[in-house]
């Protein structure tokens, strides 16, 4: 009970946190984690996103800082997770929102933490990763941390009955999806398995340069090449 209740006071300690909040509730929910690669020390790391679960099965393996939309603060139950968590919140379209974004990300590369980026910007429902937006990895690059990719799929291992899918059972994505129903029909979900597949190292930039839409399209196409995710505007 302590533990919900009680916020942490320091970058470590929140960090430390939502790491053993996110291993209890994950082994709590009996949530299998298939992990291929390790999960880097510190610099970024940058992910395709599908719904809730992703920040729990990232955090859950190495204690974590993520950057999010502003917006996240202010839905139930995530945004009391992420904000005691010490999520760097990003006011996107709001002036000075890049000044504080570099800000929280150097208080956190300086905490020696790694930063969890889903740069799409929302969820989707996992058939190909959406356009990614730039301003945080560019971010990132002008401030000399390492960019390392990652990409999350599910799957689930038990049959849950012939309407049960991943896409709308699992993922949770879409601007009128009902967050406490979903999470009621995730809790009664059986055999959901969720893979990482992480980088063995950060990517290679084709240039040092802070051209924002190449940093995006790179760091997109490494997310997507380590899932052997097809790019669905490419094979339309």
């Amino acid at each position: 009970m302590e533990m919900i209740v009680r916020r942490p006071k320091t970058r470590e300690q929140r960090a430390q946190w939502l790491h053993q909040f996110c291993v209890r509730t994950m082994r709590a929910m009996d949530i299998a984690v298939r992990v291929e690669g390790t999960f880097p020390d510190r610099g970024v790391v940058v992910s395709n996103h599908m719904g809730y679960l992703d920040i729990m099965a990232l955090a859950a393996q190495h204690e974590c800082v993520f950057v999010s939309k502003s917006e996240l603060a202010n839905v139930p139950l995530l945004g009391w997770m992420t904000t005691m968590a010490g999520t760097v919140y990003v006011d996107r379209g709001r002036g000075g929102s890049a000044l504080r974004a570099r800000s929280g990300l150097h208080s956190v590369a300086n905490a020696g933490l790694p930063i969890v980026i889903f740069p799409e910007g929302t969820t989707s429902d996992g058939s190909t990763v959406l356009k990614f937006r730039g301003g945080a990895l560019a971010q990132a690059m002008d401030a000399g941390i390492s960019v390392t990719a990652v990409c999350i799929s599910y799957r689930l291992t038990e049959d849950n009955g012939p309407n049960v899918t991943i896409e709308n059972d699992v993922c949770f994505w879409g601007d009128d999806a009902d967050l406490f129903k979903h999470i009621f029909g995730l809790l009664a979900l059986r055999g959901i398995e969720v893979n990482l597949r992480i980088a063995n190292q950060p990517i290679a930039f084709s240039s040092t340069a802070l051209h924002r839409r190449q940093i995006a399209e790179e760091a997109r196409a490494a997310v997507m090449e380590l899932g052997g995710v097809r790019d669905a505007v490419a094979s339309s």
